[in-house]
């Protein structure tokens, strides 16, 4: 895991994380489980120090549409019974992203987004503020053919085994440390696309962007890697 011993040159910890939604829309729907695995280096490499995975309280009046009932098994009265308030996530995240730390996600624009509407409604977004932000989809696009889901990027790897892309957000976290650590063996550039995201050129950014990171139209062919 060469390239992971580079990023912790740059950054004391790194935090990846995920989230279950109520839908697409990050101004909109709401984020109803948030997991995240702190990982830092050790004396024989680097270790998860911390995991993270709760259920997150709906707003007043806020339901669970069916689809994504089906699609991930929580329910409304789920989040009724042991739903975490945003409060209190808001804090959670902020005590684990604290200091010099390096935010990874699968799709990280998606879960950013959410995660910055949570806060600015709920907590202080501000504490995002300078944290460098690495996307492990980009880095998967640009290495690997069409598909790019999390599952295509598990079967990829050979981790089919030992992690899961269930669309509960403590597993798919799990499954992305598992791709990251893959991915680090795999080629040691992973420091080359922090703050640096890739998008498909024929929908573009979806919703707004982030500005502490930089798009780039982002070509399906591995022959064509985005920070070339």
């Amino acid at each position: 895991m060469s390239d992971l011993t580079m990023l912790f040159a740059s950054y004391d910890r790194l935090v990846l994380f995920d989230t279950e939604t109520t839908g697409l829309n990050f101004s909109r729907d709401e984020i109803i489980e948030f997991a995240a695995v702190a990982v830092e280096p050790g004396p024989q490499g680097p270790v998860v120090v911390e995991e993270y995975d709760q259920l997150v309280a709906l707003s007043p009046g806020g339901f669970v549409p069916e689809n994504i009932r089906q699609l991930t098994g929580i329910s409304t009265q789920d989040l009724l019974e042991r739903g975490l308030p945003k409060t209190r996530v808001c804090q959670d995240i902020a005590r684990m992203i604290r200091g010099n730390t390096l935010l990874l996600a699968y799709n990280a624009h998606f879960d950013l987004s959410f995660l910055y509407y949570l806060l600015l409604r709920h907590g202080d977004p501000s504490i995002l503020k300078g944290k460098d932000k690495l996307d492990l989809l980009t880095v998967y696009r640009d290495r690997h053919s069409y598909p790019h889901r999390l599952c295509n990027a598990i079967e990829a790897y050979g981790l089919s085994g030992q992690a899961v892309n269930s669309h509960r957000a403590v597993d798919d976290v799990l499954a992305t440390l598992a791709v990251m650590r893959a991915m680090a063996r795999e080629k040691d550039d992973l420091h080359r696309y922090i703050n640096l995201f890739g998008y498909n050129p024929k929908y573009g950014v979806e919703g707004k962007a982030i500005g502490s990171v930089t798009y780039r139209p982002q070509s399906f062919d591995p022959k064509d890697p985005l920070y070339q």
